[in-house]
Order: C-alpha cells, then structure tokens, then sequence
C-alpha cells in the first residue's frame, strides 16, 4: 500500500514537472500568438475563427475549390482594405489593393518571404527565390548581371531550335480532333530552360518519361500539398510519412543531376576555354557557366553548393511559370478570333512568308504580341498569390500590423481592379498600349511582382513567351475548345487549368 502510494506520489510529481516543462518551451511561442491575436483585432477578418486552429477547418482540401474560395473571398470583400486570416495559430495578411500592396513591396524592411516558402528548401536550399537578409541582397547583386539583355540573346538559338520541335510534335493535330496542349508546352518549357540554365539537353520533348523530368513535376506538386497541410508542416511527422519519403526520393534524383552537370562543367571549363579560342565559334554560354564565373565584392567565387541553389531556383522557376503562361495566352488567342487576327497581321509584317528565325531584333516590333502575353498575365497571373513576412510592426491603410505577420498577396485579385482596369474579366490586350497605360498604378499590375524583390527573370520570360507563341502562330490557326468557366485555375505554386488547355488545330494557308 505505501509503495503503491510512494509511486503515486512521485508520478504525480513527475507528471507536474513535465507540464510546467511543456508550459515552459511554449511559453514564448502561446505569449507572441496572444500578442498578434490582440494586435489584429481591429484587422476585419475571415468569420469563424478559433483559438490556436484559427480558419483552418474552413478551407476546402480540392485544389480548385479552394483557389475558388479564395476568389470568392476577395471579389465579395474588395470593398475592405484587407483581410485577415488564421492558419492554425499563424496570422496572414490578405492584400489585393494596389496601395496596400505597395506599403509591402516598396519597403526595403520587408523583403523576407513567409513560412510557406521554408517547405522550398529542400528542393532549393536558400537560393535568390528562398534567401533573405544579407545573403538575398549579396546573390541578388552578383546575379543581376548574368541577365543582361545581350547575354539573354544568347539563349535565343536554343529557344527558336525547341519551338521548331514543338511545331513538329503539334502537326499531327492539325484539322484533327481537340487535344490537350498543357504538357506539349511544358516539356517545350522544360528543354529551353534546361539547355540555357546548364547547358545540358535532356530532351524532355521526345523523352518525357525520364526520372529528371518527371521528377521536376512531381516536386511542384509534393510542395503545394504540404503548403495547404499544416498537420504536415513540423519536418519529423512529415519525413516519417509516405509523401516525406517520397519527397526524398525526388530530391536524390533532382540533385544528383544537378551536380553532377555542375562537376562536369566546372571540370570541363578551362579545356573548353582554350579549345574556343583556338578553334572556331565559340560554344553556347549557359546560365551555370556564368554562375562558375561570378564572383562576390570581396573576389570569391560561389562554391558548388551556392550554384546547386541557384541552378534548382531557375530550374524551378523558369520552366513551370513560362509554361503556364504560353498556354493561358494560346487558349485566350484561340477563344478570340479578332485578336489572333491581328497577332497574326502583326507576324506577317515582321516576318513575312519566310520560315527563318526570330531574331534580337524581331523582338521589339513584336508589340502586339506583347500587349497580348501582357494582358494574358493579368487575368491569369501564373503566380496568382506570393507572400511576404512583415519584418517589423507598421501600418497598413491605418491598420497596426505586428512584425511576424505574414502578408499575402493576390495578383489575380489585384489584376481584377476595375478602378484600373474596367471590365476585367474581357481580354484587351489594347489596355497595354503605351497610351493606355500611361497614369496607371504601378502596383496595380504585377505578374513578375514588383520593388526590390521582383523577379529576374522577367525578360528571359518575357522573350521566351514571344518566341515560343510566334512560332506556334505562323504555322497554326488555334481554336479554344474551353469556356472560361470550364478551365477552373489551380491556384497552387503556379496557376494551371484544372484539365489542361484544350484546343482544335489548323494550318495556316497565308
């Protein structure tokens, strides 16, 4: 009976020693949440909020429906300024006015991306796309060279040689029955960004099935899923899971092949160097060659590591965006006849009936073109939502916002302003003329963001948009065989048609 006691007696003790233990560790975690939590009150908010879950349980699980959801959201309460948003006890900031999108974009202080980009890394590391702080602002300086406009015009011959593939692949649609073009131009997107980035083919186009290439796609979906799963977020639970493992597995692959294309070409470099000056034309800089090259303010060249990071970010960033963004603008050509047309007008004076080339040149008088890929990105922004972490408490349209808040940002929201763009929902490539343009809110259309921290490679994309649907309408007259109301966006890590891009093919006899 006393033993039975004793050991009640010192479990009891033990059990009081573990909780003021756990009370101990959360302590500093539950104070910063009820420090938010009364900090953000005056802040309207999504109804039906709990402590600690926040709105969790209220977020539809399908893909689709909640990118609906989200839409629904802000279209109903564009009349707030902002909104806010628990995801379990993690406050978000939604933002889709160009004013208060500016307070955020425009502030030097808040140039940290949030908590979701940390589920990135693995993939990524801390490349210019994750990094923060000092080493953001070092890569972002050594790296900004590399994308001058006269070394992008090397990339152009890979980029017209893939689309020349990509018409051959298309032709056995022509005059024949509806098909999917999603994955057609994704593989397109795939090849180009893999030859310019590392110099190396892995001809996704012909070769779609290889472990590289379907692990690229298999990474994009694995990172959407934990984002919008926080009983995955703690990394122990996620690793012992199927879908961590799995992760893995994808990650073994995608790095081995990425360095073992950096060995090879760090290893091959001074070799190549003298046969080049030795012997004839010189042979395709890639972006990774670059990369073996760049060195910081103090001399240093980045180690194998850093330029793994940097290669993956572009990898990442550089085929599955512009992918996305050449199909939203061939289902919008195809579903408006008048546009294509004059697409069409615009190609045939630059062109001609020739077959040859885009050149540096044929680029700038391509402006039609242009206002059509540019209004494309506005109604379906390929990144449709990014979001940034508040570094230090300020204020937002009147508003206190703690720092720790993480502040999300809407494009496709944004892009539906009908203060800047009335009737948003038409395609007007026109809006983009440079005398529409003129007086419009520089915040108020940001497909490639904006401020400091604005995408790099936007002329890269930009150039690859042109040259890939230049190719595709001087052979083909394209059909849309989607509504608007069929193609359903994801609004994952890019924004893509629920069932692919659908359309009808047809040669074009002028």
């Amino acid at each position: 009976m006393a033993l039975h006691f004793g050991l009640y007696i010192l479990g009891s003790i033990a059990l009081i020693i573990l909780l003021i233990l756990l009370a101990y560790v959360a302590f500093p975690p539950v104070q910063s949440y009820l420090h938010k939590w009364r900090q953000m009150r005056p802040i309207p908010g999504m109804e039906g909020a709990f402590p600690l879950i926040g709105n969790a349980l209220q977020f539809k699980t399908n893909a689709a429906d909640f990118f609906n959801q989200l839409v629904e959201g802000t279209s109903q309460n564009r009349h707030r300024p902002l909104v806010k948003v628990w995801v379990g006890p993690i406050p978000f900031l939604i933002l889709y006015h160009a004013e208060n999108i500016e307070a955020v974009l425009s502030n030097s202080r808040h140039l940290d991306k949030s908590y979701s980009y940390r589920f990135l890394h693995p993939w990524l590391g801390t490349g210019l796309l994750t990094s923060t702080g000092d080493k953001w602002r070092s890569r972002r300086k050594m790296l900004t060279p590399t994308f001058h406009f006269s070394i992008l015009m090397d990339f152009l011959e890979v980029m017209n040689e893939q689309s020349d593939i990509l018409v051959q692949k298309m032709q056995k649609h022509v005059d024949g029955e509806p098909f999917n073009c999603f994955s057609y131009i994704t593989q397109c997107a795939l090849d180009i960004i893999c030859e310019t980035a590392m110099g190396r083919r892995i001809y996704a186009q012909s070769n779609s099935d290889s472990e590289y290439v379907q692990s690229v796609y298999k990474m994009s979906d694995i990172i959407t899923r934990r984002q919008r799963a926080p009983w995955w977020w703690s990394d122990w639970i996620y690793n012992a899971l199927g879908e961590g493992r799995e992760q893995a597995k994808r990650l073994k692959i995608l790095h081995t092949f990425t360095a073992g294309v950096i060995k090879e070409r760090a290893e091959c470099a001074s070799e190549e160097s003298d046969s080049e000056s030795d012997h004839g034309p010189k042979k395709r800089r890639a972006f990774l060659d670059m990369l073996l090259k760049t060195t910081n303010d103090e001399g240093a060249v980045l180690s194998h590591e850093d330029i793994q990071e940097e290669v993956d970010t572009f990898m990442f960033e550089g085929h599955d965006t512009t992918a996305a963004s050449i199909n939203w603008a061939l289902h919008l050509i195809g579903a408006h006849p008048e546009v294509q047309r004059k697409v069409q007008a615009e190609l045939q004076d630059v062109f001609g009936s020739s077959k040859r080339h885009v050149r540096v040149e044929d680029l700038k008088r391509l402006r039609y073109l242009e206002c059509v890929i540019k209004e494309s990105l506005r109604i379906f922004p390929v990144v449709p939502l990014f979001a940034r972490s508040i570094c230090e408490d300020c204020h937002i349209n009147g508003f206190k916002v703690p720092a720790g808040v993480n502040a999300v940002i809407i494009p496709y929201a944004l892009h539906r302003d009908p203060r800047f763009f009335p009737d948003p929902e038409e395609f007007r490539p026109e809006r983009f003329l440079p005398e529409n343009s003129t007086g419009r809110h520089p915040y108020a259309y940001i497909p490639f963001s904006a401020g400091p921290r604005n995408c790099i490679g936007q002329r890269f994309a930009l150039m690859e948009e042109k040259v890939v649907l230049s190719s595709l309408l001087r052979h083909f007259d394209v059909q849309a065989c989607q509504s608007r109301e069929e193609l359903r966006p994801l609004g994952e890590l890019v924004l893509r048609p629920e069932k692919g891009i659908w359309i009808r093919l047809h040669k074009r006899t002028n």
